[in-house]
């Protein structure tokens, strides 16, 4: 919005040609975002201190989660706001890309709202069904994927990091694809979202890698310089990654150990589904499984621990599934888990974007 109504004065006041630079924005976004989410955010808790929507503690969790009960929840709803306003305000809105995550982000949100609500509110503690939850994902995943593989200057291709020769053509195939990603990237967050900071920290992270991959993705130049799919208008996602990277930061200043908010459903599936859309539209699908390998590894935990629970008969690999409860069943403190999990983000988060050079 501010694009659209100070670039114009350029040709009057030259200090307004630094609205044409994505790089500007970006940061401007990431600091609106984060300052939204500081100013807002002790009220916010308030408020939701005031209405009793605290965090729900499963039983059999480990016991040191007991202390949680209660602690107010559904901050992605602020979250969320915060990535809409500061995106709206730096980002250029004639892009159709900026469009189709802002309904990603706040589609996946609305799930995670619904479910939220069931849960606390309503005091469901099934919240969702499983078989619903999933529906819904499909169908706002498949949204993305069906507008790269039918939108102008998109394809099927497959872009395959350290082989830049090898681009399989998916062909319709593309959209399942995209479904698989988006929808397993929301879970695998929500999953991580377990420990105070822990899904907030890895999610700066991989939404600062995909900051700057979007960037040289929408360069023409550095795109074929660096032999990344060139997509038109993706540079403008870098702002949008500027307010996920604002916005969670804001967040983890409340959400660091001893949380005084959580993010809840709302935040997790949209923060994930965002990191998804955003990996799809660049075409660095395969990407995210490094960047984001820790939402990665938490999903595949709960997969294997389920999985060999059932072939076995009752047996267990890991003390506690998702994965950073097991580390706390063997005694680790919340907060060394947290930030051993944040350090190998970052070591992931460079390895990603070590990328760029090994093609």
């Amino acid at each position: 919005m501010l694009y659209h109504f100070l670039y114009p004065l350029h040709n009057s006041f030259s200090a307004f040609n630094v609205f044409r630079y994505i790089t500007f924005r970006s940061i401007a976004c990431a600091v609106t975002a984060f300052l939204l989410m500081l100013l807002l955010s002790p009220w916010f808790i308030r408020k939701l201190k005031q209405y009793q929507i605290g965090q729900v503690v499963r039983d059999d969790g480990p016991e040191t989660h007991l202390a949680k009960k209660g602690v107010p929840t559904m901050g992605g709803v602020l979250i969320l706001s915060s990535i809409t306003i500061s995106t709206l305000l730096w980002a250029k809105l004639t892009n159709p890309l900026v469009w189709l995550m802002l309904f990603v982000v706040l589609f996946f949100g609305c799930i995670g709202g619904i479910d939220d609500y069931r849960k606390i509110c309503k005091k469901s503690s099934a919240g969702l069904s499983a078989r619903g939850k999933l529906l819904l994902q499909i169908f706002g995943a498949s949204v993305v994927g069906l507008f790269v593989l039918l939108h102008p200057g998109y394809d099927g291709l497959l872009s395959v990091p350290f082989l830049k020769n090898i681009q399989p053509d998916l062909s319709w195939f593309y959209v399942v694809f995209a479904i698989f990603v988006i929808v397993g990237s929301s879970n695998a967050v929500n999953l991580t979202d377990g420990l105070d900071g822990l899904a907030a920290g890895p999610i700066v992270i991989s939404a600062s890698v995909y900051l700057v991959f979007s960037y040289l993705a929408g360069h023409v130049i550095l795109a074929d310089y660096l032999q990344i799919p060139y997509v038109q208008g993706a540079g403008e996602l870098a702002v949008f990654c500027g307010a996920i990277v604002g916005a969670c930061l804001g967040f983890l200043w409340f959400n660091a150990y001893p949380a005084q908010i959580f993010m809840g459903d709302v935040g997790s599936l949209a923060l994930g589904g965002a990191l998804g859309g955003v990996a799809i539209i660049i075409k660095q699908e395969i990407l995210l499984a490094i960047v984001g390998g820790i939402f990665v590894m938490e999903a595949l935990s709960v997969i294997i621990q389920v999985g060999y629970f059932k072939i076995s008969k009752g047996k267990r690999i890991f003390l506690m599934a998702p994965f950073h409860h097991h580390f706390e069943k063997k005694g680790w403190h919340e907060s060394k888990v947290v930030v051993r999990f944040w350090i190998v983000s970052i070591i992931l988060g460079l390895m990603a974007i070590a990328t760029l050079k090994l093609r």
